[in-house]
């Protein structure tokens, strides 16, 4: 065959329309990118935004979610699973039908049973089941849609944590705040759709592609905030240089990316113009919104936080000023919730009490002033970590006086609140060692499928076509839980 007949053969309509007439692809793709904003309509010209607010599949319970990672996965059996007939068999060994074909991270031969060393009561009107550890959230207990029968595919902290966020153990997929943001755009254009903040100096187990924006368009990426420095790292105008020169060199820079979009028509052209735009309305509106010494001293003391710190505290508290502000999307990582039990500081006995009391106090402070503020009814809350922890000692640490547990993926407690979810609520359980999921088993596709249904969509079809495949959040599993739902 004749080598242009085989070219031709193989040209694809993209490629047509990318090559011919100047770039009619682009043209096309920009038209239907639908309203164009500026970032400064006196001076800029307008470019397409991708972040345009957009409605979802159907009315939503949700228009927003905090979510709250425990980086590393708290011990659920001894904070939110009560399991008196775990206590009762404690430092007998492991019965060999639970071990038998299973992997763990650290553990091996015959490990002992391991009750809670907690002091357990029922809190709330519907008598729901905490321990010690956590006093603060006592008083919220009737407002948490509690789910004590999660389970995960993963016991390995990187890839579960990606499982969790992006659908897939391996890095690649978008995170679950991009795909938020890639179906609603945001609410307001001088802040990103999508923030993360991080505590306790330590980057997510997953790294960035947990709240990576993978296949997607960039501009759907999670945009890491600092409650400590510059709000945003590299948004700063460089030294020498001040607004008005840095807007004419953005126009600059505009006129040669449309040039490139019009000749190639490639959709990234655009995601990097809007980049360009909101990083500059970004310089007056996020210093702004993350000042929280603009709060009153009551509210910084029931929040436990302290401007110009780096906390868990201070993060809960300008998560409530984003979601007042607009923002889609916010995503706290909390490292240390690792509990092994190989030092004092990952034991569960003063261990998760230390650690413990830098987050139930400042979550349940952040539950009340969103009620207290009208925005509880249509925020989504999701609390949990990457998985469970095991019914049994650690194997490092069976002959020290300092307790710790390994990691687990068959049987854990998540919860939720706000938008949309039945409060005061216990669904699922374990079996009576905490083992398995004995009532309502719901995996993490099902959880990434019921909270992507509060915002209004239906997970399967909130698609981007990627390498010839239609790719989505839950990739090719998940249900929704309908039973949680209000």
């Amino acid at each position: 065959m004749h080598p242009r007949l085989r070219q031709l053969q193989i040209q694809t309509r993209r490629h047509f329309l990318q090559q011919s007439a100047a770039g009619l692809g682009g043209i096309a793709l920009a038209s239907l990118m639908g309203d164009t904003k500026a970032a400064d309509v006196s001076a800029a010209k307008p470019a397409a935004d991708p972040l345009t607010q957009r409605q979802p599949h159907f009315p939503a319970k949700a228009k927003r979610v905090i979510y709250l990672h425990m980086t590393g996965s708290p011990p659920n059996l001894d904070m939110f699973d009560y399991k008196p007939r775990l206590i009762q068999h404690s430092d007998q060994d492991c019965p060999d039908e639970f071990l038998a074909g299973r992997e763990f991270a650290f553990t091996s031969g015959t490990p002992k049973l391991m009750g809670s060393p907690r002091t357990w009561s029922q809190v709330g009107k519907h008598g729901t089941w905490m321990s010690d550890a956590v006093p603060h959230f006592h008083g919220i207990a009737d407002d948490l849609c509690m789910v004590h029968s999660m389970y995960t595919d993963q016991f390995n902290h990187a890839p579960a944590e990606l499982l969790v966020y992006t659908g897939s153990p391996r890095s690649g997929r978008p995170s679950m705040g991009s795909w938020v943001t890639y179906g609603l755009g945001s609410e307001n254009e001088n802040l990103p759709g999508f923030v993360v903040l991080i505590s306790s100096g330590v980057q997510p187990n997953g790294g960035k592609a947990s709240f990576g924006s993978g296949f997607l368009p960039s501009v759907y990426q999670g945009v890491q905030c600092r409650s400590k420095g510059d709000p945003v790292l590299y948004a700063s105008d460089p030294n020498g240089m001040d607004r008005s020169m840095r807007r004419k060199t953005l126009d600059a820079l505009q006129d040669l990316n449309e040039l490139q979009a019009a000749q190639m028509g490639h959709p990234e052209t655009l995601t990097r113009i809007s980049q360009y735009e909101l990083a500059f309305r970004m310089q007056t509106a996020v210093p702004e919104v993350m000042d929280i010494s603009q709060e009153s001293q009551k509210t910084l003391e029931a929040y436990g936080a302290k401007p110009g710190e780096s906390s868990l505290a201070n993060n809960c508290l300008l998560a409530r000023r984003l979601v007042e502000s607009g923002v889609r999307f916010v995503q706290l990582f909390d490292w240390g919730w690792d509990f092994h039990g190989t030092g004092a500081d990952t034991g569960i006995t003063d261990g998760l009490t230390k650690k413990c009391a830098t987050m139930d106090k400042p979550i349940a402070a952040l539950i009340n002033d969103l009620k207290q503020r009208g925005l509880f009814e249509d925020t989504l809350i999701v609390w949990g970590g990457e998985f469970g922890r095991t019914p049994f000692r650690e194997g490092r640490t069976a002959g020290s006086k300092v307790l710790g547990r390994d990691h687990y993926p068959d049987a854990f407690t998540m919860w939720m609140a706000g938008a949309g979810v039945k409060a005061g609520f216990d669904y699922g359980q374990s079996d009576e060692l905490g083992f398995s999921v004995a009532e309502n088993p719901v995996h993490i596709h099902d959880l990434q499928a019921t909270i992507l249904h509060l915002l209004g969509f239906d997970h399967e079809q909130l698609t981007y076509r990627f390498q010839g495949r239609d790719f989505r959040l839950t990739d090719v599993h998940g249900h929704v839980v309908h039973d949680l739902l209000a």
